[in-house]
């Protein structure tokens, strides 16, 4: 399938174009210039036509920084690996010297590529269309993303540049994957071969995307000092040890009061569609902060959303007295996180690769338990024991039956108490048997759901 890059300067469309062509919103759009670090990858269509589309940063070259210099790195890592190209331009605001600068750049790399003349709706873009030939990148295709306009001449495009890169563009669509943080939910997909999708989540500047860039084993991602650098979910496919894994870099979520800018608030709303639609959550944490209240707040989302959970202590490296922190984090976990005992807890160093490696294998360990599935018999055998040494509670002067328990759902762990009047059964007990269940059938760090269904009387009056 072939590969196009998205390019042009900051705030032409380019994240907007992408979300028309894989038909959702996978990209952060905003009128803030800038708002695209990342190269993200979505599988697209046109029509009859697939392809991989990469939407890239629209750095400032004339920026000084480190910044600027790694969304320049971004972008042509891309172009290095895309088959051809799309540059776009705001056509209202008619031809930059940046523009100049990137269609330099598109020259120099020596692949396929269209002009894209964006933002044409109306007949604001015609002197803008005009300047475009300067470019020396051809004849401008007049679109509007936002609007849907122009998309039978992007087609006719598109197929070009793909036949030109001499790759067929007619794909298979019914193969086509989602390689974001969307897609299907992974409570009712059950194929063997799908890839466990386990999302890197935490506070801002924890040492999310250097733990993204040390397992690929390349800079996928930018890192820099300053907290936030990170605002796209970032989706990447790599297989470990035989398991394929889909793996999602997110922004750093902060305390909620503190989240002004709307930039920031697109950005955890993203990261909070990661964790809907992950496997594994592997809540990265600063070794020497320690497990603080906001990380506490991002771990109850998590077990709300019924997704495995595992913790990852980083910057490892830097503690001096290991023994102590480690156990200052154990011993927060246990007070503050009882409803999901067993938490697995796996020290790293994020920027050396200490025990990276232990990390993906503890996930891949609690995508196992997050699946797995106990028999009918051996569940009543356990509640018949557990009732035994601590019977239900009375309640209006009747104990509580509970007839029979079966497990109805997997992803998370889900389990139906028949007989149980869910209005009487006091939520201690219901405590009770998830922590008994838990502990003897061997589910640490697992969200573990009851459903109590009330079983009619078969010899009441209809």
């Amino acid at each position: 399938m072939a590969k196009i890059a998205l390019v042009g300067r900051p705030n032409v469309g380019k994240s907007t174009l992408f979300n028309r062509l894989v038909g959702r919103r996978m990209a952060i759009v905003d009128d803030q210039p800038g708002v695209t670090r990342d190269r993200r990858y979505g599988d697209a269509h046109l029509a009859d036509l697939a392809f991989t589309v990469i939407d890239t940063a629209g750095f400032d070259d004339r920026e000084p920084g480190d910044m600027a210099a790694a969304m320049r790195g971004q972008t042509e890592s891309a172009l290095a690996e895309a088959d051809c190209a799309l540059m776009l331009i705001d056509s209202r605001a008619g031809i930059t010297p940046l523009d100049r600068s990137f269609g330099q750049l598109l020259r120099r790399a020596g692949k396929p590529v269209a002009l894209i003349a964006n933002k044409c709706e109306g007949k604001a873009g015609e002197s803008g269309m005009h300047e475009a030939w300067e470019l020396g990148l051809g004849q401008p295709v007049p679109i509007s993303a936002e609007h849907n306009e122009g998309m039978s001449d992007l087609y006719d495009t598109v197929q070009r540049l793909i036949e030109e890169a001499g790759i067929d563009p007619f794909g298979d669509l019914d193969t086509l994957e989602n390689a974001d943080a969307g897609g299907v939910d992974a409570d009712v997909v059950d194929d063997p071969e799908r890839p466990i999708r386990l999302a890197i989540i935490g506070r801002p500047n924890v040492g999310k995307s250097t733990l993204l860039n040390q397992i690929l084993g390349e800079n996928r991602a930018l890192v820099g000092p300053e907290p936030g650098v990170t605002r796209d979910s970032i989706a990447v496919d790599f297989e470990w040890q035989g398991r394929p894994i889909k793996l999602f870099d997110t922004a750093g979520m902060r305390r909620r009061a503190r989240v002004t800018d709307r930039v920031e608030k697109k950005s955890v709303d993203d990261t909070l569609e990661a964790v809907r639609f992950a496997d594994v959550t592997a809540l990265i944490i600063d070794a020497e902060q320690g497990l603080e209240r906001q990380d506490l707040t991002i771990a109850h989302h998590v077990i709300q959303e019924g997704r495995g959970l595992i913790l990852g202590v980083n910057k490892w490296d830097a503690v001096e007295d290991r023994e102590a922190a480690l156990q200052r984090v154990r011993d927060r976990i246990m007070t503050s996180l009882p409803d999901v005992k067993g938490i697995a807890v796996t020290t790293l160093s994020a920027l050396t690769g200490q025990r990276v490696d232990r990390l993906l294998s503890t996930a891949t360990e609690a995508y196992d338990v997050w699946n797995k599935r106990v028999p009918t018999g051996a569940l009543n055998r356990w509640l018949s024991e557990a009732m035994e040494r601590h019977p239900p509670p009375i309640v209006s002067g009747r104990r509580i039956k509970v007839r029979y328990i079966s497990q109805i759902k997997r992803r998370p762990p889900t389990f139906a108490l028949f007989g149980a009047d869910k209005n009487a059964m006091p939520d201690t007990y219901v405590r009770y048997l998830s922590n008994e269940l838990r502990e003897t059938f061997d589910f640490p760090g697992t969200p573990i759901r009851f459903v109590l269904r009330r079983t009619d009387n078969p010899y009441a009056p209809k």
